[in-house]
């Protein structure tokens, strides 16, 4: 059993020491850098709270925190938008296998090809007010400013950032479908039971452990959500896009404040810690 043990710690090792390397020593280090004043030029100098009593008293920091927990809004919506879209692509139907793959596209292409595409279409003479304009629902001179208006902007990135994440969702669910044994089905047919009552009864029981996982990731990048801002509105207009990951980004590498950076990282990861743990209690399976 010895060595058994000490040839399973030799096959992980390699892997162990990347992750030491590229993960746990970049989060201790940074979140020693939450309690230092560093401007990247000169050592880091301990500060104590002296950067979180400045994040406290931030009204764009705030804006950010308020931000990134309004972006939560994506989560239920791609959640249910996913598993329709998973219950239709698992029909035999014709051209499904096409229908998969361009749903999915958006999960693969580059970000800075969805920014340039959804700027165009958002600009005030983009494909979206011209169909607006079409149907009469606006005037000729009349314009949604989807990015330049501070009351819609945050909306027009969060919907980008469901676009792009719905096709991911959907084949974690589309394989959590596929692995529910058909006898169960078949069962409640010969029971008499409609779809409805196969889909509440059966189904969506059966997907739990992936509703918990699909909805625990998609809380975490929602709470994270970083490159559509930057590549569409870099924070603005206003400030009224920014979220804690933007805020963070503009405080190191804009600023060069990596300190207050990293502070407003550490209290990030205590609300992802929080809204884990309310994921876990409220989605995972019920032992019998």
């Amino acid at each position: 059993m010895k060595s058994s043990a000490r040839n399973a710690w030799l096959f992980l090792a390699p892997a162990l020491s990347l992750m030491a390397v590229f993960t746990i020593w970049p989060l201790l280090f940074g979140a020693y850098l939450a309690f230092t004043r560093y401007d990247l030029l000169s050592p880091p100098q301990w500060a104590g709270l002296e950067n979180f009593e400045f994040l406290l008293q931030d009204e764009v920091f705030w804006r950010a925190m308020r931000n990134s927990l309004l972006y939560l809004l994506v989560v239920p919506a791609i959640q249910l938008a996913a598993i329709a879209l998973a219950l239709l692509a698992n029909r035999p139907l014709r051209g499904i296998k096409l229908f998969r793959a361009a749903v999915y596209l958006p999960v693969i292409t580059t970000v800075a090809v969805v920014g340039i595409m959804w700027n165009w279409m958002y600009a005030d003479y983009g494909i979206l007010n011209s169909a607006l304009r079409w149907l009469r629902l606006l005037t000729a001179q009349q314009e949604i400013g989807f990015l330049s208006d501070e009351d819609i902007a945050l909306f027009s990135v969060m919907f980008v950032t469901f676009w792009r994440g719905i096709g991911y969702y959907m084949v974690l669910y589309l394989a959590g479908l596929q692995a529910i044994p058909a006898e169960m089905q078949e069962a409640a047919v010969l029971d008499g039971a409609n779809a409805w009552q196969r889909f509440w009864r059966i189904t969506l029981p059966m997907l739990r452990p992936t509703i918990l996982f699909c909805s625990l990731i998609s809380t975490l990048d929602a709470l994270k959500a970083f490159e559509e801002v930057l590549v569409m509105t870099r924070g603005g207009p206003l400030n009224s896009t920014y979220t804690v990951l933007y805020y963070m980004f503009h405080q190191g590498f804009d600023q060069l404040d990596f300190g207050r950076g990293a502070a407003a990282g550490l209290l990030l990861t205590g609300v992802c810690l929080l809204l884990a743990g309310l994921n876990f209690r409220l989605l995972r399976p019920a032992h019998r």
